[in-house]
């Protein structure tokens, strides 16, 4: 009988939304009868480590990525941390090089994370970012993120390969067929479900990513909603060890929420604010929710992703500064996340680790 393979699964620390997606993936390797090593960093491995507290892991270098508070400076800061970055990409190897001679792992799953790779046995990138939006530098970005891309033996696309999709040209070619990529669209990667259950608030906020534009966010939308005659729940997406619970005025405050609590307190709710990335998108289209989109300062995919939505009827959005309660009232004119669910076909897709020598 075949020894159990290990399977390494390491999304990126940048906000919570790479470790949040990652979370059916492992559910769906455990439940093939694969071995998993978690590795990653900070709030994402804290997170999975609470989802799968039974699981081994490995703690990699960190990227430390955060916001400025000016989001026109957020290109800038990026483009000067990247001696850094790469400092880090060759310290992954390092680690992920140690695991593959110790023979520990025997294939890869990287969310974003371009040094969790390797030459000796299956790697895997998972991104919806084939192109990598920057402003004027968009065409330089994206052929740079590519490259890197190349270097793993398969990238899996969490969206829809038709032309009605989420991720747009972030995760489509004109022309695939143009890139030397391998490239499979898996479907939306959620944890979510959707359940037909009595409503309890009426507005639930979702905050995410890194600071200091996580905490930006929370304080204007307890500005907002703190004297509100709405039912509020905020959530600060701040993972720490113990639960922790406050009131503040109309806006009940909890730190996080495990998977399930996160979606119960979702199916009650009428309707969800939160950043417009891309996990948070593909949860709240799994359970077909209303939502209105504030999309982080400065990052332009999110500002896309906002955009687009809004362009195309589904979810309204705006800008940070000018959110008010006011403009959740422009919702019920929107079509709302519908029409895009599509589960991953896993067994396929693990076949890949289970080919004669790499594909």
């Amino acid at each position: 009988m075949n020894e159990r393979k290990t399977i390494l699964v390491a999304p990126l620390h940048w906000g919570l939304g790479h470790a949040t997606r990652c979370i059916p993936i492992i559910k769906a390797l455990l439940k093939n009868k694969y071995n998993v090593l978690l590795a990653s960093d900070g709030g994402a491995l804290l997170l999975l480590r609470k989802e799968f507290p039974d699981l081994p892991y490995v703690e990699l270098p960190s990227y430390n990525i955060t916001y400025p508070k000016k989001g026109a400076f957020f290109k800038l800061k990026l483009l000067l941390k990247a001696p850094f970055v790469k400092r880090v990409i060759a310290s992954e190897k390092k680690v992920v090089e140690k695991l593959v001679s110790e023979n520990k792992i025997q294939g890869i799953i990287s969310d974003n994370r371009w040094g969790v790779r390797n030459s000796k046995i299956p790697s895997v990138i998972i991104t919806h970012q084939l192109n990598v939006l920057s402003g004027s530098t968009s065409f330089l970005s994206s052929k740079m993120h590519q490259t890197l891309l190349r270097k793993f033996d398969a990238c899996w696309v969490p969206d829809l390969e038709g032309s009605i999709n989420l991720s747009g040209k972030l995760g489509h070619f004109k022309n695939l067929l143009s890139v030397p990529l391998k490239v499979t669209y898996i479907g939306l990667l959620s944890r979510m479900q959707k359940q037909s259950v009595t409503k309890e608030y009426d507005v639930l906020c979702l905050l995410s990513g890194p600071e200091p534009q996580r905490t930006a966010l929370e304080e204007k939308l307890t500005s907002v909603f703190e004297h509100s005659n709405k039912k509020v729940m905020l959530v600060q997406g701040v993972i720490e060890e113990e639960k922790k619970e406050t009131q503040k005025g109309a806006i009940k405050v909890v730190n996080f929420l495990t998977s399930l609590e996160l979606e119960n307190a979702i199916n009650k709710s009428e309707c969800v604010v939160s950043r417009s990335g891309y996990t948070t998108i593909m949860d709240l289209a799994a359970m077909e929710k209303k939502a209105f989109f504030i999309p982080t300062p400065g990052q332009f995919e999110q500002v896309y992703l906002a955009k687009r939505l809004k362009q195309t009827g589904f979810v309204p959005s705006c800008k940070q500064h000018k959110f008010e309660e006011r403009k959740l009232d422009k919702i019920p004119f929107y079509k709302g996340l519908q029409d895009f669910n599509s589960t991953p076909n896993f067994e396929r897709l693990f076949g890949f680790f289970e080919s004669e020598g790499k594909l």
